[in-house]
């Protein structure tokens, strides 16, 4: 394997050295962990001590072996008293496969898997652009609904969503215990396709304070929309604006050709 430092790009470094209120060593054991999962440190390769761990990234002895603690458990790692630590996680490419009813199984499994926050549940006139989008009349309302997902007390995603077509009244609490796919299937919503976008933005002062990170900090931005097919004609049914903190969520997809 090259130098341990020489496989991080400058920007990737420099998340060590930001003074941010995640821990450094889940800083270091998440930089580890992604080049481990993409292959970038192969399966097999020797991984530094950590006293080499602790000189190259400039953290302390305890920092570094908690890293590795984290790669171990989570068997991407094998330690061996007197052979040093090796990957044992092999990296292979994955045939891309996205039905839409894996990808919506996915998502709901993520909001069974994490803990909510719902900061806003309320029906209100949507800005026009997104009224127009979901077929609304100029004062027609729609389900605004804004929460915040956290794993193990960690902030990583901040949902702001617009949702038309919901006849029945919904509350906080229901968004608290339900997924919302769960909730929009009660209410006879039935999603037919999804489009999304990815980009990247920086923290606004709003979004650094519900995800724990600071102004100005890269987070990944995703849009969804969502339709249903109503007399044979697509209709969006709801929008979604998701802001991920990158430290704490990755968005993968598996995709595969159609077989002839």
């Amino acid at each position: 394997m090259e130098k341990i430092s020489e496989i991080f790009s400058e920007t990737q470094l420099n998340t060590l050295a930001q003074d941010i209120p995640t821990p450094l060593y889940f800083r270091l054991y998440s930089l580890l962990k992604n080049a481990i999962l993409d292959g970038t440190i192969e399966n097999g390769a020797q991984m530094p001590t950590e006293q080499q761990l602790a000189e190259t990234f400039a953290v302390s002895r305890i920092t570094a072996k908690r890293a590795m603690d984290e790669l171990a458990a989570e068997e991407l790692v094998e330690r061996r008293r007197g052979k040093g630590t090796h990957v044992i996680y092999e990296y292979s490419p994955q045939p891309v496969k996205a039905p839409l009813i894996g990808m919506l199984q996915e998502i709901e499994s993520m909001a069974r898997h994490s803990d909510v926050k719902v900061l806003e549940c309320k029906k209100l006139i949507p800005p026009a652009s997104v009224r127009e989008a979901l077929g609304l009349e100029e004062k027609d309302k729609a389900l605004h609904l804004v929460r915040v997902r956290s794993r193990e007390g960690q902030p990583f995603g901040y949902y702001s969503s617009w949702t038309g077509g919901l006849g029945k009244p919904v509350s906080k609490r229901d968004f608290q215990r339900s997924p919302r796919l769960a909730i929009f299937r009660k209410q006879g919503l039935k999603i037919t396709h999804v489009s999304q976008t990815i980009s990247a933005v920086a923290a606004t002062a709003e979004l650094a304070k519900h995800l724990d990170t600071e102004t100005g900090a890269p987070l990944i931005s995703l849009v969804r929309h969502s339709f249903e097919t109503r007399k044979g004609e697509e209709q969006l049914v709801d929008y979604l604006q998701v802001y991920y903190h990158p430290d704490r969520f990755q968005y993968r997809m598996d995709l595969e050709i159609d077989k002839i």
